[in-house]
């Protein structure tokens, strides 16, 4: 068969779903080497995100139109101008987030990662909740088959959109075997760097109000001067450091409001950037990894901290009970006393944070880039 996938969002984006999809499709690339595969990407893909060893079987179509100016051309002004004008024909077509473009495929496949824009609309600005609103919903009906990060978001669409739950398979992500707890003694010094060679708590999102960071530094700021002693580790929480790892989102300013607010700006780090290549470590240096989200369709980095073999503390939203299972420690998002007390508890009971890691080594493998891609593949070639 020849399939065409919407590489949009992995040569576009970094981190979130441009991760995903990167993933995902690299994955894909080495468990099938015999359909005939076309990825699709706008003007403006930048050409370090394509980066990889495609064998001859896959090949990638830049449009001579921006992202931008697609997604108003398909999305907005909804102009059914069909993908094939740039790709060729096609037997199936599949989208790893969110929208299908118009396109004559006989089957269309796409990925609807979570509906938070619905579950949590507070947590988005009006441009982004309008267009979300009025370009998923048409996407949904269009499709054959809609994968969903998790049980949860499978959930989500049978309940807002009412789609017949047979129309949804659960395709979970996989964790990269580079997050892990041996990582180079070059990538610690970065890290040590960083973070002035003090022990540190770590969140890994991009920052914007569904990731609940305003209450992590309020919770933060309640233990922040506690003379007790981590587990297993000569620091004390006093001299402990936030470090909230990711790129600026939207509606932030309350965050870093927060910081300022609680006198905090020199115990609360944001890495502009740290590369792909250091991130593992940055995980391995922490003493605990906190995911205080009110709403996610998976909660990769929950997985990545996991296999790191750091103990984690996470909000019991949406998916997340379902992916860290019984090797996490969750709290409810909306309760700051209550985040606070957990995070304590986990950085001071040795017997616990040793029970977490165990757990989350066994849990992590659970998840499967390869195991993912041959899923898909599966759904691909169906039918």
């Amino acid at each position: 068969m020849k399939i065409g996938i919407d590489f949009t969002s992995a040569s576009r984006e970094r981190a979130g779903i441009g991760r995903y999809a990167r993933e995902l499709i690299r994955a894909l690339a080495r468990v099938d080497q015999t359909n005939r595969y076309v990825l699709f990407v706008p003007r403006d893909a930048h050409d370090e995100l394509l980066q990889f060893d495609w064998l001859p079987n896959f090949s990638i179509v830049r449009a001579p139109l921006t992202e931008r100016y697609l997604a108003a051309l398909w999305h907005r002004v909804r102009i059914p101008l069909p993908i094939e004008l740039f790709v060729g024909s096609v037997d199936v077509f599949y989208s790893p987030d969110f929208l299908i473009p118009p396109t004559r495929a006989r089957r269309k496949l796409v990925t609807v990662h979570d509906l938070s824009y619905v579950r949590v609309p507070e947590c988005f600005p009006a441009p982004l909740l309008n267009y979300l609103n009025r370009a998923v919903p048409p996407s949904v009906a269009r499709a054959d088959l809609i994968l969903a990060d998790a049980a949860s978001t499978q959930r989500d669409l049978v309940d807002v959109y009412r789609v017949p739950i047979e129309k949804i398979k659960v395709l979970y992500s996989g964790v990269d075997p580079r997050f892990r707890p041996d990582v180079s003694e070059q990538s610690l010094a970065r890290v040590r760097e960083l973070t002035q060679d003090k022990s540190y708590l770590l969140s890994v999102s991009t920052i914007q109000p569904r990731k609940n960071y305003a209450r992590l530094i309020e919770a933060f700021a309640k233990i922040a001067n506690s003379e007790l002693q981590i587990a297993n580790t000569q620091h004390a929480i006093r001299n402990t450091q936030l470090v909230i790892c990711g790129a600026k989102g939207w509606l932030f300013d309350e965050i870093f409001q927060t910081v300022e607010r609680l006198g905090l700006q020199d115990r609360v780090i944001f890495p502009s950037f740290f590369s792909d290549e250091d991130l593992p470590a940055l995980y391995v240096g922490a003493s605990l990894f906190v995911y205080p989200s009110l709403y996610e369709g998976f909660g990769l980095p929950v997985v990545e901290a996991m296999a790191c073999g750091l103990p984690v503390v996470s909000s019991n939203a949406s998916s997340l009970p379902e992916v860290g299972g019984e090797a996490v420690l969750y709290f409810d998002p909306r309760d700051v006393d209550g985040m606070a007390d957990t995070i304590c508890r986990a950085l001071t009971d040795e017997s616990l944070r040793n029970d977490l890691c165990i757990k989350g080594f066994a849990q992590a493998i659970k998840f499967s880039w390869e195991k993912a891609a041959r899923e898909l593949l599966g759904y691909l070639e169906a039918r």
